[in-house]
């Protein structure tokens, strides 16, 4: 058994967030003063948690927000920030560019509510989930390559239904050696809760809002799972995957 924290982060503000643009993929934004500022206070709530891997979107916005995070990290401000494409942010085909408001007058008269509608030229969800399981097999294997020897275990932390955690930076982590973060976007974080309480039913923590299972995360909002792989040399598989939060913002109130 292998088990890992996985914590995930959306990037900081860019203009075109405070704009109300979709930026999708064709619009490779910076982060804005705001962005910068968000990300600085991202990083210091997170100082003192230990990431062992850090993979991140390809995207300026992104890495630009992974980085800050880790150069303000007590324990890993030198680990390998390791980019990857299939973190990318939904393509919005046509509609990228444009108001976001402009992409929710699309979807109504199409018929759809705004989640679930796919632009002209977009992708859909099922795409932007083929994207997500590629991510995943690779980071499995990458977590299973750097650490199957030191994190093989008979029993995996297992956070009780009941506990109501503190709502501290190291909530759920404390007893796992492994933990990787990853820097992504806000409309494919929302397809990465759809698939991980949909298809892979994981439960809501307690005490949680169902509704903000797929609600989009804040600008560096934050998500935490706790997995667990069954590892071999031949093959890793999913055994057992724990939300730990959803959306949290306490660094950014």
């Amino acid at each position: 058994m292998l088990t890992f924290a996985l914590t995930l982060v959306r990037h900081g503000e860019t203009q075109c967030n405070k704009d109300g643009l979709l930026q999708g993929q064709k619009i490779d934004a910076p982060l804005s003063e705001i962005g910068i500022r968000q990300s600085e206070a991202a990083g210091l709530y997170l100082r003192d948690v230990n990431f062992t891997n850090v993979f991140v979107s390809d995207m300026k916005r992104a890495k630009q927000t992974a980085e800050i995070i880790v150069k303000n990290n007590r324990t890993s401000h030198d680990i390998e920030l390791v980019t990857d494409s299939s973190l990318k942010e939904r393509c919005f085909g046509i509609a990228e560019g444009g108001q976001v408001k402009e992409m929710k007058n699309m979807a109504k008269t199409a018929g759809w509510s705004l989640p679930e509608f796919t632009p002209p030229e977009g992708e859909t969800i099922e795409q932007v989930k083929a994207r997500i399981k590629d991510f995943l097999k690779a980071l499995f294997q990458r977590i299973a390559n750097d650490h199957r020897d030191k994190n093989q275990v008979s029993e995996a932390p297992v956070l009780k239904t009941e506990e109501v955690l503190p709502g501290l930076p190291d909530d759920g982590v404390l007893n796992v050696p492994v933990h990787a973060l990853v820097v992504g976007h806000g409309a494919y974080m929302s397809i990465v809760m759809l698939y991980f309480f949909g298809d892979l039913k994981c439960p809501m923590p307690r005490g949680s809002d169902p509704a903000q299972r797929f609600s989009i995360c804040p600008n560096t909002g934050m998500c935490r799972f706790i997995i667990t792989l069954n590892c071999s040399y031949a093959d890793l598989t999913l055994s057992n995957i724990q939300c730990v939060f959803i959306n949290r913002r306490e660094h950014i109130k």
